[in-house]
């Protein structure tokens, strides 16, 4: 029996054999095919964004494919919101996370796409990010109003960005690095389809060679902004829409407001017209947008992608059509302006759900960061929202009051230029209640002021009392001779650093006055007889004679038949040497092809195969006119040209503007003549006395030679604007304030404009403001600074359309703390500083940072409007 037992087991171990081994086999391939799709758990992203698009005009009620799409099947967010309503600014937070006092881009010309903003600003975008974590990136569509298509910027392997502002037909693309021109061929050149088919080209053929890769593609539309072309199959659509007439529709004036709103009036009937055709053909832009965004949706389905992708379907910023007497535009800190659609759908995220809480357009790329599985850069401002989606689960029994989750309540809302830093420091020095001894003191710690004179140029030391005290004495003795001593430095040599660091007053340099020109003439034409400037000193080249109505001119100087040539125009030196293509020997020069075309003597050469003759007129080479391919590719050569040059040409605008900010301070050496060495003795007792001032009031002296050329450079802006002006005839323009005009010939696709022109004035370039918007779930409340020093308060819950300004009823200790809160705001930088906590909040936690004056602001309870 125990035999038996022995052979049994020895033949299953037989049997089982093979088997186990088989098991190690399939347990190996199992441990490599999820090694495989590890590495495909990271989910793609799509990110939709529209420009210029609504959300209080009503603009998503016709988009019922989004609506279904991302209403339905994703969560709405409500209380989205941007914090710069306008373009650039918008999108430069949307790339970085931060807060328009964080990048610097201010407007949709100042920084944007600058040299500064390609260099601090656009390496740090969430595309950079998931590009160096394995993420395939593609941009498609409009990204910056600037951008110049002179490059690709940095995380995008697949680029495809429009060039310059909006445009739907007749607008040129940057396709990694090539520049593409369209035209105006609806089935090749809309821009709105050409974008869609892109991306879903590239996802798909991304997915087909790198499966295990995720994508993460940006599809950035200029729809609805103008000019507003529909594709033609929607040229008729909503014929009657009138969603933009809200309460505020035509409400002006507003003399309760800032000075825009008290300076704009009702619209006249042909504005109230524009405003219906404009929103109805906005609508029209948007219908192809919802048509992207079904084939996007498809194509992820039939992809089998579809569960593991994020899509966000957003805008940069809202739009007003009406609202205030305002025609159009946006850059308002009203709701219109800065509210947007944001809805959010893919994995864990509850379909049909309506989020209130407040999302921001710097929240975008901590969000995109957070999907990707990267921590959000201590840089950016914003948050992740994906905080806001996590489910709540089953709490512990134990533990069955668990805290809500904490987010801000509070956003900031910014909008203008630069202010000049002579603001800021003269407010430090009066704000700066130091005694005087303590200012001394603090001054005398500069290293300058520590040397006894030991130093080249040094003209003030600090001494210390036998009582502990500081003062400032002027260094004797040296004073003079350390002065024209040259400091050592570690920058290169130049010419200039030969010369002394002041004003240099030498004769090469003096400027003489009229007076002085003119008696100078006349002691110099008592000894010598006076001889024009110009002279002809040399013997003619040439000689012009008329001949049967012709004039010729003949070469002197040549001997073959060649000299002589048919002019048309006698305005032409033919002897300047920069633009003398001629051979030296005065025969004829061929042109740089093998046919018998020749080069005009003395004609100008602009290209390697073109010539402007002397008759302006333009000769090229044979092969130009004889070839399609050649002529294409001297076209092309031609239009980079010019685009390299208007590139140089806004890089020395910037150096220009850097070089005017910077200028040192001047010498008067206009008032001194060539012959008045008493005059420059005495400037030079001059400098030697501004030298020597005390460390007190150089600052306030150099202040105010700041101020004084700050204003000058903006005094003579506006000079050449309004001689600019002036010369085109243009008479659309009130001061202080943008306007444009509209006539027939604006649109160029169906349905057309035909009721004229007309001018009209919705904005201003200077209008800055600072605004904090407050939702929770007892205020709803909208505070404005502007820089004209004018507030603005308004409480949404009994005023939702922000008809009257209602800051005289609100309590001064509200105003001083909301003010102060918005001071804090507006220097924050990090994602911990500026997303205050609520005051009704438990600040204990990780979550976001927290203001400690902010927690500490009284309530509200002096608010009485």
């Amino acid at each position: 029996m125990r035999t038996q037992w022995l052979m049994w087991f020895a033949l299953l171990a037989l049997d089982l054999a093979p088997g186990t081994l088989a098991f190690t086999t399939t347990r190996a391939q199992l441990r490599g095919r999820i090694q495989k799709d590890r590495r495909n758990i990271r989910p793609n992203i799509v990110l939709i964004m529209t420009d210029d698009q609504d959300v209080e005009l009503g603009s998503l009620l016709v988009m019922n494919k989004t609506r279904k799409i991302m209403e339905d099947g994703g969560t709405t967010f409500t209380n989205a919101f941007v914090t710069t309503p306008m373009c650039c600014p918008s999108r430069s937070s949307m790339l970085t996370g931060k807060y328009v006092h964080n990048h610097n881009t201010y407007t949709n010309n100042e920084n944007c796409s600058s040299p500064s903003w390609q260099a601090q600003h656009e390496p740090r975008s969430f595309a950079v990010y998931l590009n160096n974590t394995g993420y395939r990136t593609a941009f498609f569509g409009k990204y910056l109003n600037e951008y110049n298509g002179s490059y690709i910027p940095p995380g995008w392997r697949e680029w495809v960005g429009l060039i310059k502002n909006s445009r739907f037909y007749n607008y040129t693309v940057c396709r990694n690095g090539y520049k593409e021109k369209h035209g105006a061929d609806y089935a090749k050149d809309y821009f709105t389809d050409l974008i869609t088919n892109d991306s879903i080209n590239f996802f798909r053929m991304s997915k087909k060679m790198y499966p295990h890769r995720p994508v993460m593609m940006v599809i950035s539309h200029a729809a609805p902004h103008g000019p507003e072309d529909s594709a033609p199959q929607y040229a008729e659509f909503f014929p009657n829409a009138s969603q933009h007439i809200t309460p505020s529709y035509n409400y002006a004036p507003n003399m309760d407001k800032h000075w825009i709103m008290q300076y704009t009036g009702p619209m006249k009937p042909i504005h109230m017209e524009f405003t219906n055709f404009l929103h109805r053909k906005r609508l029209q832009t948007l219908m192809s947008v919802d048509d992207s965004v079904q084939k996007v949706y498809d194509m992820l389905e039939e992809s089998g992608e579809l569960d593991n992708t994020y899509i966000i379907y957003t805008a940069d910023h809202g739009y007003h059509i009406g609202q205030f007497g305002l025609v159009k535009g946006k850059s308002m800190p009203y709701d219109f302006d800065i509210r947007v659609p944001f809805f959010l759908r893919g994995p864990n995220v509850e379909p049909g759900a309506v989020n209130p809480h407040l999302v921001l357009n710097i929240d975008l790329a901590p969000t995109i960061l957070h999907i990707a599985g990267l921590d959000t850069p201590p840089d950016m401002d914003g948050k992740s929202i994906l905080k806001l989606l996590e489910q709540d689960r089953t709490g512990n029994r134990f533990k069955p009051n668990r805290k809500p989750k904490v987010w801000r309540d509070t956003f900031l809302v910014e909008r203008g230029k630069i202010l000049r830093k002579k603001d800021d420091s003269a407010n430090t020095q009066q704000t700066n209640s130091l005694p005087k001894y303590k200012k001394v003191k603090e001054t005398c710690q500069q290293a300058e002021f520590l040397t006894p004179c030991e130093q080249p140029g040094q003209k003030w030391h600090c001494v210390e009392e036998i009582t502990g005290k500081w003062r400032i004495q002027k260094c004797k003795g040296g004073g003079k001779e350390g002065s024209r001593k040259r400091t050592r430095s570690l920058r290169a040599h130049s010419t200039y650093e030969n010369r002394e660091a002041g004003c240099d007053c030498g004769d090469t340099f003096f400027k003489p006055t009229r007076t002085d020109r003119r008696s100078h003439r006349q002691l110099s034409s008592s000894n010598q007889r006076y001889r024009p400037r110009f002279v002809h000193t040399r013997p003619a080249r040439s000689l012009s004679v008329e001949f049967e109505g012709q004039i010729y001119d003949i070469d002197l100087q040549a001997d073959d038949q060649s000299a002589v040539r048919r002019i048309t125009k006698r305005h032409y030196d033919t002897a300047a040497p920069e633009f003398d293509t001629a051979s030296d020997d005065g025969s004829e020069e061929m042109l740089s092809d093998d046919t018998n075309a020749v080069g005009y003597p003395n004609s100008v050469k602009v290209t390697h195969k073109c010539y402007i003759l002397m008759n302006d007129s333009v000769h090229c080479e044979r092969e130009i006119y004889q070839s399609s391919r050649a002529w294409k590719d001297h076209k092309s050569y031609v239009d980079q040209e010019i685009e390299a040059l208007q590139d140089k040409i806004k890089n020395l605008r910037e150096v220009r503007g850097h070089l005017k900010r910077t200028r040192p301070d001047e010498c008067d050496c206009a008032r001194k003549g060539y012959y008045s060495k008493e005059d420059r003795n005495k400037g030079d007792r001059v400098k030697s006395r501004n030298d020597q001032l005390h460390p007190f009031k150089e600052a306030a002296q150099e202040l105010d030679g700041k101020a004084q050329l700050y204003n000058e450079i903006r005094r003579r802006k506006k000079e050449r604007k309004e001689k600019k002006r002036q010369r085109k005839g243009d008479d659309c323009s009130l001061p202080g304030l943008t306007c444009f005009t509209h006539n027939n010939d604006h649109w160029q696709t169906a349905p057309l404009w035909t009721l004229g022109g007309f001018c009209a004035c919705t904005s201003s370039n200077n209008n800055t403001y600072w605004c904090l918007r407050t939702i929770n779930e007892t205020h709803n409340t909208l505070f404005c600074e502007f820089s004209t020093g004018f507030l603005e308060f308004f409480d949404l819950n009994s005023d939702p359309y922000q008809l009257t300004n209602t800051v005289h009823d609100v309590d001064r200790d509200v105003l001083n703390s909301l003010h102060a809160q918005l001071m804090e705001m507006r220097s924050c930088q990090g994602y911990k500083q500026c997303n205050p906590r609520p005051k009704a909040v438990d600040t204990g936690g990780k979550d976001g940072g927290s203001y400690e004056p902010h927690s500490t602001l009284p309530l509200w309870d002096g608010r009485q409007g």
